[in-house]
């Protein structure tokens, strides 16, 4: 064996220490490269998923956004629907409630379907001092009527016939009213006079007219009207020859209605209370 042979045997040990190793490469056979492709595509879709996912619940939010911002327009709607006929509602039914007050009000105030007057300020002391009687200003015959509806077991007369007056005279006159029932009943009167272009200057001054009047089994009152015909009467060129009046008072059996309003019970449907001059009784 010669030198040379026996120092490299020595020699290569050393050698190959010193040397550092270097790290070994992976070997890329084709199931870890086929595994690594299928993890890459998984985390590719998963990734999708989620995505998708995501987008269905903001389509899913802004669906219900929108549904909710409809309930919520509707019940607004809704709601002002129900103000606004509540609101018209109460208005038909408070002008319902004050419409047979305020025509009241008007045919007294006017003369309207020979209702007589019954305005305050015709009620001054100058209005109320008789006219001098004259033969241009002769007395006004006021006559006495009164009936009651079949409906109404009363007895209803006027105490007088007639009662003679000059304008601006106060007069006082009396209606007996008697129940002739065995239950206790309500009843209203309603009146006019003839002829009706007189209403606006006949004014009452008291008047048991459209007021509740409730008698007793078999009771019997008296019921007072003052009135007097307005000067005014003297100045009217269509008054000229008018110097006879009837007041006609009416009493009907007396309801109410849904208003709570005392209303007569007796008289055709359509028919003014105010108009007995004609037959609108019901018999």
């Amino acid at each position: 064996m010669s030198c040379s042979r026996i120092l490299s045997r020595r020699t290569l040990p050393l050698l190959s220490e010193s040397i550092p190793q270097r790290p070994s490469r992976p070997r890329w056979t084709a199931g870890s490269i086929q595994a690594r492709s299928t993890s890459a595509t998984s985390s590719a879709a998963e990734q999708q998923r989620q995505e998708r996912r995501a987008q269905q619940l903001l389509h899913q939010k802004r669906i219900v956004e929108t549904h909710e911002r409809a309930r919520q327009a509707f019940k607004q709607r809704n709601r002002s629907l129900f103000y606004y006929t509540s609101a018209v509602i109460i208005t038909v039914v408070g002008v319902s409630y004050a419409a047979v007050p305020a025509y009241r009000a008007f045919c007294s105030a006017t003369g309207f379907s020979g209702t007589p007057m019954t305005d305050a300020t015709k009620y001054t002391a100058d209005r109320l001092v008789p006219t001098a009687e004259s033969p241009s200003n002769k007395r006004i015959t006021v006559r006495f009527a009164a009936e009651s509806s079949d409906m109404l077991p009363w007895s209803f007369v006027p105490q007088q016939r007639e009662i003679k007056v000059l304008p601006g005279e106060t007069a006082l006159a009396f209606y007996t009213a008697t129940n002739k029932s065995k239950e206790d009943l309500i009843g209203i009167a309603t009146y006019n006079v003839t002829p009706g272009k007189i209403a606006p200057y006949f004014a009452k001054v008291e008047c048991f007219c459209f007021e509740e009047q409730k008698l007793l089994a078999g009771e019997t009152v008296d019921l007072p009207i003052l009135f007097f015909i307005d000067k005014d009467y003297l100045d009217d060129p269509s008054m000229k020859g008018v110097d006879d009046v009837v007041l006609n008072y009416v009493f009907f059996k007396a309801k109410r209605d849904t208003a709570g309003q005392l209303v007569p019970v007796g008289v055709q449907e359509g028919v003014d209370v105010h108009d007995v001059s004609t037959p609108n009784i019901i018999r």
